[in-house]
């Protein structure tokens, strides 16, 4: 695991200095603190910050093939690397480390871009191939991984965070389209940044960069296709087997490592199957809030009972301001999701004990566990009315009434098509008020304030298909990358600890798309099948309850402590001056929010995290260091 970096300049005269790849690993240096990594060869430079986990003494990046035409960087775990060594051995490759990088070089050598089909794990790469002047770049098939460019006509700039590439002297314009998007969604959906130029490359998908283009592809994608007809039985027979067989592989390391435990199902599956393949306790972890309404640690608790693991826990009381600073910090764009307090949280409990976990995340996605792939009774007893009449009677009803009419938001769903229904479900709501929400000013710059392309656009690959295939793809294809494992990834990575995800493994994800949809939503009952065989390895305690998440306190926080700064980070004059929302939307949320008639809190955070980034990263320091090229410092 590590962060790395690099930069290619089209012009074959320029030499790309140690001292420049050097900053832009300083940056990431949280990612791995072990070591630090540089090659710099003419217009070409690459480095690394290494966190060292496999091949401790050997594995020094940036690696390179037999006669140095082939070099690497390289983010990540692979976990068939034993096999894949074993085989590239058998065909004369020659290796001078025992790390899972160099069997990705050989690999390259073996296969060309195609090697990413054979890789089982996480990663983000660069590989710069000195025969064919080109560079290389993949990112993993859910993106556990990620992978950042910049590119222009004379260069290409990556990363594994943006903060890297910033070091660079790039400019620090706003994607105002990005603004917008992240408004709605609370995080920025790939391949955009909230800069200007700076993209994300997107799971599954590699780029080649030559002759100062770039392609990028697609190689791979999840595939809802029926396998065989199976019953029940079968269904959670080889669901246990494919999970247990990725646990066991996610368990390959050099340092000591442990788990994630929330209390959920999905962790506790996991800790369930890492007692079965580890000699010693499973050192599993969990914290709560003083303030937190539902407090899971009980079923923690349990679950660490069962299976004798050596168990930790702690209830904190964050300190709310500097919290959401290094937040902003550590994520470079805006991001609204607020389980990132206690992700950081019990990764920095967990860091003092292990250097590398395994999380359950990934579970709901695979097999339904959201509460949005239950069809509501509104849809159910509606869905006989023609869409004429649903778009003239009930929409034109809706306009006409105030926004606090009771039943508004009945009329607006029954309205709505099934595609407008997945883009409400996904704005919270908004996406039918976004001509009230922005200025003029923000309107003109981003072109447009709706958001439903970002999600029509992965809706028009899965027409025809039922609508918890639909979500579920929409939920692979933007809320998990973009969303749970930037968040996993950030918090964990800020406090250098690897974080693994077993129940991501491409080959359990493929399994999960071939089980019938009825089997993981019944009626009212979520992750049905994903239940069924926990209840294998589980108190039925801890299977059937409420599904709660770790609900962090934002309203009473807002209310409470952050009541002045909350105040000022959206009606303040510094925020209104930026002119990107309609001052009127703002103090009637404010107002409402402040005296109890609806709970804005999610939006209300939204926005003070986006007015922080602003501070942060276009005011602040970092936007400053970007005013000057690296070249004139």
């Amino acid at each position: 695991m590590c962060g790395i970096a690099g930069f290619v300049s089209r012009d074959r005269s320029m030499n790309v200095g140690r001292d420049l790849i050097a900053d832009m690993c300083a940056a990431i240096r949280h990612r791995g603190p072990d070591d630090t990594g540089i090659w710099a060869e003419g217009n070409v430079g690459l480095g690394m910050t290494r966190l060292s986990i496999i091949d401790l003494e050997g594995g020094h990046q940036p690696i390179h093939n037999e006669d140095k035409t082939v070099w690497i960087v390289f983010n990540g775990e692979i976990y068939n690397y034993p096999e894949l060594r074993a085989s590239l051995l058998k065909r004369g490759h020659v290796f001078y480390t025992s790390s899972d990088t160099e069997t990705i070089v050989h690999l390259y050598e073996e296969y060309g871009r195609e090697c990413v089909s054979h890789l089982r794990g996480m990663f983000a790469f660069a590989i710069w191939d000195k025969k064919r002047d080109e560079l290389f770049m993949a990112r993993d098939r859910l993106g556990i991984k990620p992978l950042y460019y910049y590119l222009d006509e004379g260069r290409l700039i990556f990363g594994s965070e943006i903060k890297s590439i910033l070091r660079c002297g790039i400019s620090s314009e706003v994607h105002y389209p990005s603004l917008v998007d992240y408004f709605f969604f609370g995080y920025v959906p790939d391949p955009d940044s909230m800069f200007e130029g700076v993209s994300k490359l997107p799971p599954g998908h590699s780029l080649v960069y030559s002759g100062g283009k770039a392609e990028t592809r697609q190689y791979w994608d999840v595939k809802y296709e029926a396998g065989e007809p199976g019953t029940e039985e079968f269904y959670v027979d080889r669901l246990l087997e494919i999970l247990d067989e990725a646990v066991r592989i996610h368990l390959i390391s050099d340092v000591p490592l442990g788990a994630f435990l929330s209390g959920g199902i999905d962790s506790s599956v996991v800790a369930a199957l890492m007692s079965r393949h580890m000699k010693e306790p499973v050192k599993t972890f969990s914290i709560g809030f003083k303030s937190q309404k539902f407090n899971e640690l009980p079923y923690a608790r349990m679950v660490a009972e069962r299976y004798h693991t050596e168990h930790h826990e702690e209830i904190v009381e964050p300190d709310a301001r500097a919290v959401i600073e290094d937040l902003v910090r550590q994520f470079d764009e805006p991001f609204a999701d607020s389980s990132a307090i206690p992700t950081y949280y019990v990764s920095r409990m967990a860091r003092k004990h292990v250097k590398v976990v395994l999380t359950g995340d990934g579970g709901d996605e695979l097999f339904g566990g959201y509460t949005h792939y239950l069809t509501s009774p509104i849809t159910r007893h509606t869905s006989w009315i023609p869409e004429v009449i649903k778009k003239g009677l009930f929409l034109n009803m809706s306009r006409v009434l105030p926004e606090w009419s009771p039943g508004i938001n009945t009329l607006r769903h029954i309205s709505c098509s099934e595609s407008e229904r997945f883009v409400k479900k996904y704005s919270r709501g908004m996406s039918l008020l976004h001509n009230e929400i922005f200025s003029e000013e923000l309107r003109e710059k981003a072109g447009s304030t709706d958001p439903s392309p970002a999600l029509l656009r992965h809706l028009d690959k899965v027409r025809g298909r039922d609508p918890v295939t639909k979500l579920q793809y929409l939920d692979t294809k933007m809320y998990l990358p973009s969303d749970i494992l930037t968040k996993v990834d950030r918090m964990s990575m800020m406090v250098s600890l690897e974080a693994r995800v077993p129940i991501l493994d491409h080959r359990l994800v493929e399994f999960a798309a071939t089980i019938p949809p009825e089997l993981k939503v019944r009626g009212m009952d979520t992750k049905y099948i994903f239940k069924k065989a926990a209840e294998r390895l589980l108190p039925k305690e801890v299977i059937h309850r409420p599904k709660q998440g770790f609900a962090v306190p934002i309203n009473e926080w807002i209310k409470g402590e952050w009541a002045g700064m909350s105040e000022d980070l959206l009606l303040g004059q510094r925020a209104l001056s930026r002119n990107n929302f309609n001052p009127k939307f703002l103090g009637r949320i404010m107002n409402e929010h402040r005296w109890g008639r609806r709970d804005h809190s999610h939006i209300i955070w939204t926005l003070m995290v986006l007015e922080l980034w602003f501070r942060e990263m276009i005011d602040g320091e970092q936007g400053k260091a970007r005013a000057a090229s690296y070249a004139d410092r």
